[in-house]
């Protein structure tokens, strides 16, 4: 399988990772031409994000999902001009070379690795890009493009989202916690993986997910996840939380 070539063929910027798409991709050609609907095969293990995901790129301009898949075993859309790959859904240790297989036939964008210096293995691999967990929906579908027309993909920027995919929602005012709760949803979480990290217990977590879909009049948790992916610069630092009041909502 043929590596990634030297550093300078590799650019990208806080939270992403890019390489120049290899030749014999036939997704990139086929989607050269400005203005073309790029076709996107998606690869999430978590369905709940899978399904948040794959709302956020149907809602896109230009953006069309034709095939989705919770496990690397399931065939990708022949259809597809790029194939958006969760880390996450990959087996350990063996993700890079998969993506490596998959690179041979069509260009791959990978989500959901930890932080920028984990992207190397990925592109060394053959990902033509790779974005970090919380990079908003906006983010994501700037780096289809790019990845589909075989350009490189440039260090995201809330406030130049693309078109059709909004920068930031006029949402509610949220807590800290409930702005931090919100931003791991967005990264496909569990409830039980957000109390770990968030050093809460599932009881708090659950209901800190009732009061924010509360506020955004969401019914479930995939239309709370693709509110999560819409929303920027969610989960951010976290400061103090005394001012939080403690959770009263009863299950």
């Amino acid at each position: 399988m043929a590596k990634a070539g030297s550093s300078g063929d590799r650019q990208g910027g806080a939270g992403a990772g890019s390489r120049r798409p290899r030749g014999g991709g036939g997704g990139a050609a086929r989607t050269a031409e400005e203005g073309r609907t790029v076709l996107v095969d998606v690869l999430v293990g978590s369905p709940v994000y899978l399904s948040g995901l794959a709302q956020v790129l149907g809602d896109a301009a230009g953006i069309r999902v034709v095939g989705t898949r919770t496990s690397p075993g399931e065939p990708p859309s022949p259809l597809a001009d790029v194939l958006l790959t969760d880390a996450d859904a990959l087996p350990v240790p063996d993700g890079p070379a998969r993506v490596g297989d998959m690179a041979e036939h069509t260009p791959v964008l990978v989500v959901n690795v930890e932080t920028a210096s984990a992207a190397s293995p990925w592109l060394w691999a053959g990902a033509s890009a790779v974005l970090c967990r919380r990079e908003p929906g906006a983010c994501i579908v700037s780096a289809l493009r790019a990845v589909a027309t075989g350009t490189g993909v440039q260090p995201c920027e809330c406030a130049m989202a693309s078109p059709g995919v909004p920068a930031q929602l006029s949402a509610p005012t949220l807590s800290l916690r409930e702005s931090q709760v919100l931003g791991q949803i967005s990264q496909g979480l569990t409830h039980g993986q957000i109390a770990t990290r968030l050093g809460i217990s599932r009881h708090t977590v659950d209901t800190y997910v009732k009061r924010i879909r509360t506020k955004f009049g969401v019914g479930n948790k995939a239309e709370l996840t693709r509110v999560a992916l819409q929303m920027c610069r969610l989960g951010g630092p976290a400061g103090p939380v005394a001012q939080d009041a403690a959770p009263s909502v009863p299950l």
